[in-house]
């Protein structure tokens, strides 16, 4: 697995939220940079513990021109329940059906498994992939590399 090129355009989608809503990436083009990470599975252990640590940190990922959107392939319903108990306020988005669609166009759904990877996408106001990371999934990411790598793709 190698995910998609830097340097290329990251592919457009559209995808619910935990609210039911529509949220396009390419509707933050000319305004913001986007950290996409998607991660395999709402309510299981490291994922939890992912979440978390943005809910907690959000403000810093939010401090200039930028977007975190985490993509799963669970249902909206499931992303619901998942924000309302961890009090996650910022877009959860399901890439439930077509199942993985997105994960796919990112080269990071794992057919055996049905689910997405760990991997993470930084891309810049131009609608350019600056940066990406692929961890196995029992491993947490660094956020501190992710914020580091989103602020420069927001300058």
């Amino acid at each position: 697995m190698t995910g998609i090129a830097l340097g290329g355009p990251a592919p457009d989608f559209t995808l619910r939220d935990q609210f039911g809503q529509d949220v396009t990436l390419s509707s933050y083009a000319g305004t913001k940079a986007v950290a996409v990470l998607f991660y395999p599975a709402a309510f299981s252990g490291v994922c939890t513990g992912e979440m978390a640590g943005l809910r907690d940190r959000l403000d810093e990922f939010m401090s200039f021109d930028t977007e975190v959107l985490a993509v799963s392939t669970d249902p909206v319903y499931a992303l619901r329940a998942f924000a309302d108990s961890d009090g996650l306020n910022f877009p959860l988005l399901s890439d439930f059906w077509p199942h993985g669609e997105v994960a796919q166009a990112y080269d990071v759904f794992d057919e055996r498994k049905g689910m997405a990877r760990r991997s993470s996408y930084v891309i810049d106001k131009a609608g350019t992939v600056r940066w990406s990371v692929h961890n196995a999934n029992p491993d947490g990411r660094d956020l501190d590399e992710h914020l580091r790598q989103l602020q420069l793709a927001a300058e």
